[in-house]
């Protein structure tokens, strides 16, 4: 089983692109993505919404993002963006009762129009050198 905590990192100021409300992105993962087997919206300032699935982490990243860009047109939202998921697994000990534990993995869904300026500017060759290969992962989603 893969535990995903989602947060949102929203790079995009545009009407089109709107804020989601996550009790219902949850409910919409859980419909879009085959193999999420739980979905629920959090009460965290960072985390937003907690899922489990029968998918690897890659491919559980892959669907999300894929996912993501659906919810977004079945919504009437403009899509003309990237959707990435930049996640890292929780190699340490959690803070009691925080939503990220050992062995979960964390995710920053970022929607933004530049992924490469995005990724500079966060320094994520940085943050993730040393890390072990099986402990990230990059997905980017281009708009089509």
């Amino acid at each position: 089983m893969t535990r995903f905590v989602l947060s949102h990192n929203l790079q995009i100021q545009d009407s089109a692109v709107p804020p989601f409300a996550f009790d219902a992105l949850a409910k919409a993962l859980a419909e879009h993505c085959d193999s999420v087997t739980s979905a629920e919206a959090l009460s965290h300032p960072h985390w937003k919404i907690s899922l489990e699935s029968t998918a690897t982490p890659g491919d559980l990243a892959e669907e999300i993002s894929q996912a993501w860009r659906k919810i977004r047109a079945n919504q009437g939202h403009s899509t003309d963006h990237a959707v990435m998921a930049l996640g890292g697994r929780k190699d340490s000990e959690g803070i009691p009762g925080a939503p990220l534990q050992q062995g979960g993995w964390g995710v920053d869904v970022v929607e933004t129009r530049d992924p490469d300026g995005f990724l500079q500017v966060i320094n994520w060759s940085g943050l993730t050198a040393g890390r072990p290969a099986d402990g990230i992962f990059q997905v980017i989603d281009h708009p089509l």
